[in-house]
């Protein structure tokens, strides 16, 4: 993730017309509190595997609702439609599209480009099976019809413990009752190999950027799934 710096300050500036408007954009998404003790994304096999030593997580929940009358119906229509196009507008939608142009740039290869998604047609109608790569950064690891896990941090094609690591979930909660849908991105990350002394991103303006990119791509997103 030693990205984050350069993308969260590029793309936060490329989403809008200065440091204003990018506020005035994501200032509908909120960050609420996740318990590593009771939500079951800390008890998903990627975790218990690739954290070896125990090392210390970071951990958050980027949070945003939607009234249901602004999603397109059909998506509303069959289980798992809405959180797959949640899914495809973080990676096919104009959030990721620096990163996207850099991984490629570096890592599109002869191996990995029949392999992995990489334009932003192909992330915006990919299934997202579990197995799916994209970019050679991120892997499907969990898909359910309300959630949608990639295993992130390095190339997926390494399948061991890998220096950095991380899981980055997907969620969709329709709440007929508040007449709302509520979308979700959350993130953990940790080292992964060797014993760590202390949570990754202990400085604040790293956990300040990740925040703000979190934000770029909820907005990009919810744009994929509304009318």
């Amino acid at each position: 993730m030693g990205l984050i710096t350069k993308l969260a300050k590029a793309t936060a500036l490329a989403s809008g017309t200065g440091v204003g408007a990018f506020f005035f954009l994501t200032r509908k998404s909120t960050f609420v509190p996740l318990d590593p003790a009771s939500h079951p994304l800390f008890r998903i096999a990627q975790i218990q595997k690739f954290n070896p030593e125990k090392n210390p997580m970071f951990y958050d929940d980027c949070v945003r609702k939607v009234p249901l009358q602004d999603i397109r119906p059909e998506l509303l229509d069959k289980d798992g439609e809405l959180v797959k196009a949640f899914c495809a507008g973080v990676w096919g939608g104009p959030g990721y599209a620096i990163q996207r142009a850099y991984m490629r740039k570096q890592y599109h290869n002869a191996e990995t480009a029949s392999t992995q998604l990489w334009t932003a047609e192909e992330c915006k109608t990919s299934s997202y099976a579990i197995g799916t790569q994209i970019t050679d950064h991120f892997e499907v690891v969990e898909h359910t019809p309300a959630s949608i896990v990639v295993r992130c941090g390095g190339c997926p094609r390494i399948k061991e413990v890998r220096p950095g690591e991380g899981v980055f979930e997907m969620a969709v909660d329709v709440k007929k009752e508040e007449g709302v849908a509520e979308f979700h991105l959350r993130s953990v990350f940790w080292q992964g190999l060797g014993k760590a002394e202390g949570k990754p991103f202990s400085e604040w303006y790293m956990d300040w950027l990740h925040k703000q990119y979190d934000k770029v791509w909820m907005e990009s997103a919810v744009r994929n799934v509304t009318k």
